[in-house]
C-alpha cells in the first residue's frame, strides 16, 4: 500500500471511533434527535460518513460499494433524515462505521482504484484520482465528526 495512505487510514479509523464515542450511551430518541433549525441528527451524521466515502471513493472509481443503493440514497449529500431509525438500523450504521474502513483499507492494498473518475466537491475540491480522494476524506468526516459533538450537546440538555 501506498505509505502515504497509511496515515490516512489511521486518521479516519480514530475519527470513526470517536464518532462511536459520541454516540455511545445515547438513547434512540437522542440520536434521532433532529434539533430546531437543523436538518439532521447524529445517526444521519454517522451514516452520511459511510455513504460519502464509499461514493467518493468506490463510485467514482466505477466499482461496487459495499452498503445498499437504498443506504447510499437515504445518507448521501443532499439528504436528511426522513424517519427515526430504530435499534436494528443504529447497530448497522455502527458497525459499518469500522468495517467500511477495514474494507477500503484492504481495496487500497489491491489498487482497485484505478479507473477514478475526477470530479469537483461542493467545497470546490477537484478530485482527480483516489489519492486525492484519500486526502479529502478526513477533511469531510472531520467536518461531520464536529457537528456530531455539537448535536450531541443539543440532545443531551
Amino acid at each position: 500500500m501506498n505509505p502515504a495512505y497509511i496515515y490516512k487510514i489511521q486518521s479516519l479509523k480514530k475519527i470513526r471511533s470517536i464518532g462511536l464515542q459520541i454516540m455511545q450511551d445515547l438513547s434512540l430518541e437522542q440520536l434521532n434527535y433532529v434539533p430546531p433549525g437543523i436538518n439532521n441528527n447524529i445517526i444521519w451524521n454517522a451514516g452520511h460518513l459511510i455513504a460519502a466515502q464509499q461514493g467518493v471513493c468506490y463510485l467514482r472509481a466505477g466499482l461496487p460499494t459495499m452498503i445498499s443503493t437504498d443506504f447510499y440514497s437515504a445518507y448521501k449529500p443532499g439528504t436528511q433524515p426522513v424517519a427515526a431509525l430504530g435499534e436494528e438500523e443504529v447497530g448497522y450504521i455502527k458497525e459499518l462505521l469500522l468495517t467500511s474502513i477495514d474494507q477500503f483499507e484492504a481495496d487500497l492494498e489491491k489498487e482497485l482504484f484505478g479507473n477514478y473518475m475526477p470530479w469537483t466537491t461542493r467545497y470546490g475540491v477537484e478530485l482527480k484520482n483516489i489519492d486525492e480522494a484519500v486526502d479529502f476524506i478526513p477533511f469531510h468526516e472531520g467536518m461531520h465528526l464536529g457537528y456530531m459533538m455539537a448535536l450531541r450537546r443539543l440532545s443531551t440538555k
